[in-house]
């Protein structure tokens, strides 16, 4: 049985002023997988995943994410679309003058009418499932340390029940052993929620211990799609440069 995708892109040209930063990029992403996105700098990363989350209108080309064109749909339909998808960035993006509660449930508010007391269950579980002790959510997040701001920024990310968990660089700045433990709360919450992860990161270890596969970008495009011990193997002059390096 073919593998559902919720994200298909196809011919998808991205321009930035007269630089072309994609050209004919194709790429899909299946239901429950985890999939890693890696290339060098300057290789359109981020902005891939700004071309999905909306955030930039791609020059050409098509992006469906629950076979809905995101390059032409109106407001409500990209709403509804957003509704679906949760997103942990890279700076966290907490609001500093919000509790960790009031931060996670910042999207309850936005896209919900449940009663507020409902709301804050809610955000408490999330909070809980992102693995914070209890006392964190009336904490500030410059009280916390960066692991937990982390973690309280993916317990925001989780607050919709999403389908779709967006991550740019979930590891950056974390030691080894603090990266490792949020690896594996990525693991227990895409398997316990039933999610689709999107993974921007140069952490090869981190894509060794949850990936299923990885989009290689390089040339303006995706050179490669593989599991990850299958793409250090993909002879591509580009590709054996980035992890030789």
């Amino acid at each position: 049985m073919p593998q559902e995708s919720l994200i298909h892109i196809s011919q998808l040209q991205t321009r930035l002023g007269e630089q072309i930063i994609h050209q004919d990029l194709h790429l899909s992403i299946f239901k429950h997988e985890i999939l890693g996105i890696i290339g060098g700098s300057g290789s359109g990363k981020t902005t891939l995943m700004r071309s999905m989350l909306m955030l930039l209108k791609p020059t050409a080309g098509s992006i469906k994410i629950f076979d809905q064109e995101t390059t032409t749909c109106t407001i409500q339909q990209a709403n509804r679309i957003r509704r679906r998808w949760g997103v942990l960035f890279q700076q966290n993006a907490l609001f500093s003058g919000l509790t960790v509660l009031e931060n996670v449930q910042f999207p309850l508010r936005t896209f919900t009418t449940l009663p507020d007391t409902l709301q804050q269950k809610m955000a408490l579980l999330k909070i809980a499932m992102a693995g914070l002790p209890q006392d964190a959510a009336t904490k500030y997040p410059s009280a916390l340390s960066g692991g937990m701001q982390k973690r309280a920024a993916l317990a925001r990310a989780i607050a919709l029940d999403p389908d779709i968990l967006f991550l740019d660089e979930p590891t950056a700045g974390l030691d080894p052993v603090s990266a490792q433990a949020f690896d594996q709360l990525i693991l227990n919450l895409q398997q316990g929620l039933g999610l689709t992860v999107v993974i921007i990161t140069h952490d090869i270890h981190s894509l060794a211990r949850i990936s299923q596969r990885v989009a290689f970008l390089g040339e303006k495009k995706v050179l490669a799609v593989l599991p990850l011990a299958a793409l250090m193997n993909n002879p591509h002059p580009m590709i054996q440069a980035y992890f030789q390096s």
